[in-house]
């Protein structure tokens, strides 16, 4: 019975009793390791920035204009160097006569005839390049002579919080979780646990998804403005990058914070369900502080934070139902509507809605 006794005031209680200095004195080498850490992370990020910054490129080389017209787009290279992507109008589409294909490569290369040199054009048939064409072809640069420090250091700032990141969380555990009691304790480390993975599962998702797709509309929006598109600052492209991934992964850990409120007790189903209306303007305002601001990236952050929050609260509903195999059934059944809706979504913007009607009815 004592023991018993024993083990549940064990279990109340939280760790070790400090005085509020000692807190400040945990608190300023907490502090101190952090910095540390992400020091030495910048430093190894800053070594190895022309490799860090070649990965940041690679959604780019990822994103697909789409043109207004169906008229044939034609992308000139010169050996590996890229001249130029031109939609040609329908007379010059007729003269040239170059390929059935909208999207067509043609290498420039030098012809000598007799003593005379000049430049010839083929097409190049090479898928690789045919498929090139569909890319979107920005060219990233600087536009000061300290641009180039500046884009070290951003890419050594970002790169050294993902490096230092589990240290500066271990430091910061390490400071929390002596306060906290063992039940406690238990739901933080399963949160732990499923936020690790559900932030590197929004960072992925974010870098190989909507990463390409927020590009290639960002460059429709500016097409459509009638602005050039085909060169950005190399700054405000890696800032405009690393946001989105770090606030994707950031809002990504949406569902482990409510559903641990629910299993402590502190909030239950029918809470979240008045809430809706609320984290939609609290999503809204998140995709706006935790990106670049501007509409685009705000709403394409917001859509899967607020499928995210709605996950959350059919899970809730879950926990909250005596019969549970029936639950599960209506909670397929959901899933089921839902990932049809994203696969219908997915193909209209990737190969336009009257295109997907069509092989729809073949």
């Amino acid at each position: 019975m004592a023991d018993d006794q024993e083990r549940l005031d064990e279990e109340q209680e939280g760790g070790p009793v400090k005085s509020f200095l000692d807190h400040l004195e945990d608190l300023r080498w907490v502090l101190i390791k952090s910095a540390a850490a992400l020091a030495v992370a910048m430093v190894l990020c800053l070594c190895g920035a022309n490799y860090v910054i070649k990965v940041i490129k690679w959604p780019l080389s990822q994103a697909r204009v789409h043109y207004p017209a169906k008229n044939q787009v034609v992308t000139v290279n010169f050996g590996d160097v890229h001249l130029g992507t031109y939609q040609l109008n329908p007379d010059q589409q007729k003269a040239l006569a170059l390929s059935t294909n909208r999207f067509v490569a043609i290498q420039i290369a030098p012809a000598t005839v007799g003593t005379n040199q000049f430049f010839s054009w083929r097409v190049d048939t090479n898928s690789a390049a045919q498929e090139q064409a569909e890319r979107a072809q920005i060219e990233l640069i600087n536009l000061s002579p300290a641009g180039g420090f500046v884009v070290a250091f951003q890419t050594a700032f970002y790169g050294g919080m993902v490096l230092a990141g589990p240290f500066i969380f271990y430091f910061i555990a390490s400071f929390v979780f002596p306060a906290l009691k063992i039940t406690e304790r238990k739901y933080v480390f399963r949160a732990i646990f499923y936020g690790g993975g559900l932030f590197v599962g929004g960072v992925v998702f974010c870098y190989f998804v909507l990463m390409p797709v927020a590009l290639s509309a960002s460059q429709m929006y500016s097409e459509w403005l009638g602005l050039g598109a085909y060169q950005w600052k190399a700054e405000d492209y890696i800032s405009f990058v690393c946001k989105f991934m770090l606030g994707m992964g950031l809002g990504f850990e949406l569902p482990v914070v409510i559903l641990t409120l629910v299993k402590i007790g502190i909030i239950d189903y029918a809470t979240l369900k008045k809430a809706r209306r609320y984290m939609i303007v609290i999503n809204l305002v998140l995709g706006a502080v935790l990106t670049t601001p501007e509409v685009i990236t705000q709403v394409t952050m917001f859509v899967p934070l607020q499928c995210l929050y709605e996950l959350s609260v059919w899970v809730a509903w879950y926990w909250d139902q005596p019969d549970r195999a029936k639950a599960r059934r209506r909670l397929i059944a959901v899933l089921c509507w839902i990932i049809a809706i994203c696969v219908a979504l997915w193909l209209g913007f990737q190969y336009g809605y009257p295109w997907a009607w069509q092989h729809w009815h073949r």
